[in-house]
């Protein structure tokens, strides 16, 4: 046999072995995934229908919750502020003995007030002030045409004002002040500006007059919480500093005691005649016209998208365990 024969004996048998192309076998692959498409398309059909239709009926069932919100700006302390700044060089020592804040660091008192909202004691004591219970878990629909709120009526007679729900042990009918917490929670929203220090307030519920009110007694209460905390310390800081004096007849001493009862009285006075003591609102709340929640078209088309790629898993996937048995 000639060096030539050998030659294309070896590139026929060579060609022979060699599968077909890449492209070739793709378009064949592709044909076939086409095809089974097809035949399984009425099961596709219906599978994203009924995802379809069953996200439609969702988003419908799902109430509207609107959010109001204010915009608030820190209220820089003008309570002897440069008086206290001078003392805490001087008598800082003395002063932390007494338990008195003279401003020489410490935290923000911004950044403690958005923690106190947060808190639990805080929302506990606003929950109960303004008895707010049912609004905020029992709540199931907002009348717009009367402005009123219907209730669940498994979890709470508005007549009797009674709970009804039924829960296993240890809870009760009447939900605690921790679930009320974690609910809450969820629905309040009290955020700073790292660039230029506002803080924002809001609060998402069913009824938007509600929504309004809550943003508006939480804006109040911080500021009064804040202001009564300031307002005690100062009183037990000048009550100790008074006892000081009249243990003391060294005459630097007794001054300086002085000018911290003096401090002190600044900052009595200055809560007390001034009501945004915390927080001063900048862009108040208001009663919103449009919804927040839910995105209903969203919810459809997520629904829509989701029928048709299980439609069409499902069909490949028993495509492919056919093939498999086969082979």
């Amino acid at each position: 046999m000639t060096k030539q024969n050998l030659q294309a004996t070896y590139d026929a048998n060579f060609a022979s072995s060699q599968p077909m192309g890449s492209v070739e076998n793709d378009e064949i692959d592709l044909r076939e995934l086409f095809a089974v498409i097809c035949q399984g398309k009425w099961f596709i059909i219906a599978i994203t229908a009924v995802f379809a239709i069953g996200a439609v009926i969702f988003a419908i069932n799902q109430p509207n919750i609107y959010k109001s919100e204010a915009l608030l700006a820190p209220a820089d302390s003008e309570n002897g502020g440069g008086g206290l700044a001078a003392l805490a060089g001087q008598f800082g020592g003395l002063a932390s003995m007494a338990g008195i804040n003279l401003g020489g660091g410490g935290v923000d008192k911004t950044q403690m007030a958005i923690e106190v909202m947060k808190s639990r004691q805080f929302t506990s004591n606003f929950i109960q002030d303004h008895n707010i219970l049912p609004d905020l878990m029992a709540a199931k629909k907002w009348n717009m045409a009367d402005n009123t709120i219907s209730y669940d009526g498994e979890l709470y007679n508005k007549a009797d004002k009674t709970w009804l729900r039924i829960v296993d042990a240890p809870f009760k009918p009447e939900p605690s002040m921790q679930e009320a917490y974690k609910v809450f929670s969820k629905i309040i929203a009290v955020n700073a500006a790292k660039e230029t220090g506002m803080v924002t307030v809001s609060v998402e519920h069913l009824s938007p007059a509600v929504a309004h009110q809550w943003v508006n007694w939480l804006v109040q209460d911080i500021n009064k919480e804040m202001k009564d905390r300031d307002v005690a310390e100062a009183t037990r800081s000048t009550t100790f500093l008074k006892s000081q004096i009249e243990q003391t007849n060294i005459a630097d001493i007794r001054s300086i005691l002085y000018k911290l009862i003096e401090e002190q009285a600044k900052i009595i006075m200055f809560a007390e005649v001034r009501d945004e003591y915390v927080f001063k609102t900048i862009d108040p709340s208001i009663i919103p016209e449009n919804k927040t929640s839910p995105k209903r078209g969203t919810i459809c088309l997520l629904g829509t998208l989701i029928g048709l790629m299980l439609g069409l898993s499902v069909v490949v996937a028993r495509f492919a365990f056919k093939k498999k048995i086969l082979i």
